[in-house]
C-alpha cells in the first residue's frame, strides 16, 4: 500500500507535542534506530522507501506497512539528511510507580535541550540504568530529536514524568546530586553506594532546582583539572562521567 497525503500531513503533525500527546504516539527514523524500538514498542504505521530501506521485510500486517518515496519521505522527515524509513509508535505510559522496584534511578530536574535528553538516555542504556524520572519541565522524551539521539536506547530505559520534589520525599534511597559545594566525587567515601540510589542531574543554565536542592542527601563534586578554563560541564557529559564513577568497581585492579 503507498502512502496518502493525509499520512503524510499526520505523521508531519507527530512532530509537535500537543498533536504527540493527543495521540500518544512517537515517530522514529531510519532502519537502526526503528529495529532497535520495534521489540519494546507498539508500531502504529511503517514508512518504508523499498529502495533504501531492509525493513520492508519486518513483520507487520498490511494495514500498518505501506511505501513511500525519497519525495514522501522528505516531506515528513524532521532530519537534515532523510533516510529511507520512518515509523509511528505507540507511547508507553507513564509509570513512576514502577521506581519502587528499581535500586538504582537517574532524575532529570529542568532538562530543556532534547540531544542532551536523548544522549543521556543513551548513556543511561550503556551503564545499565533502566530508569529515568524527570521533572514535569525537563523535555519531551518523544520529541524526534530526543528519540534520534537515543539510537535506540529509549526501547530499555524507562523514563517518566512526575511531580520531582512530591517523588523524591517519597523514596527511601539515598540521594545524589551534582552541586558546587558538594564532595569530591573521586574521594573515597563520597558514594554512600554504588549499585542503590538516585542521582539528580539538573538544568543546564541553572543546575539542580531550588525546590530539590534540600532533598539532595549526598551532594557531588566533579571537579576541574583547570578550574579557570571552564565554567561548567555539558549536563549529558556530566552524566556520563557521574554514572561512569557509579559503575567504576570498587577493588580497581580487578
Amino acid at each position: 500500500m503507498t502512502i496518502s497525503k493525509a499520512q503524510i500531513k499526520w505523521v508531519r503533525s507527530l512532530q509537535q507535542k500537543k498533536f504527540r500527546d493527543e495521540a500518544q504516539l512517537f515517530v522514529a527514523e531510519g532502519d537502526k534506530c526503528i529495529s532497535e524500538l520495534l521489540p519494546a514498542f507498539e508500531v502504529e504505521l511503517l514508512i518504508v522507501d523499498g529502495t533504501r530501506s531492509t525493513l520492508h521485510d519486518v513483520p507487520c500486517s498490511a494495514q500498518r506497512l505501506v511505501s513511500a518515496g525519497e519525495t514522501e519521505i522528505a516531506q515528513m522527515s524532521s532530519l537534515r539528511t532523510p533516510q529511507g524509513s520512518i515509523a509511528v509508535f505507540r507511547q508507553r505510559p507513564n509509570s513512576p510507580c514502577a521506581s519502587q522496584y528499581a535500586d538504582f534511578i537517574l532524575a532529570l530536574d529542568g532538562v530543556q535541550d532534547p540531544g542532551n535528553l536523548g544522549t543521556i538516555i543513551r548513556t543511561c542504556d550503556w551503564f545499565g540504568v533502566h530508569q529515568v524520572v524527570c521533572s514535569k519541565d525537563t523535555a519531551d522524551c518523544y520529541n524526534p530529536k530526543v528519540v534520534q539521539a537515543t539510537m535506540g536506547a529509549l526501547a530499555r530505559v524507562q523514563v517518566d514524568y512526575v511531580d520531582l520534589p512530591a517523588w523524591l520525599e517519597q523514596q527511601q534511597m539515598p540521594v545524589y546530586g551534582t552541586l558546587l559545594d558538594g564532595r569530591n566525587i573521586y574521594w573515597t567515601g563520597a558514594i554512600a553506594e554504588r549499585d542503590r540510589g538516585i542521582i539528580v542531574m539538573g538544568n543546564e543554565g541553572n543546575g539542580i532546582s531550588e525546590a530539590v536542592r534540600p532533598l539532595i542527601t549526598h551532594p557531588l563534586y566533579i571537579p576541574s583539572a583547570e578550574s579557570d578554563r571552564v565554567e561548567s560541564l555539558n549536563v549529558a557529559i556530566a552524566t556520563a562521567v557521574t554514572l561512569a564513577e557509579f559503575r567504576r568497581p570498587n577493588n580497581t585492579n580487578k
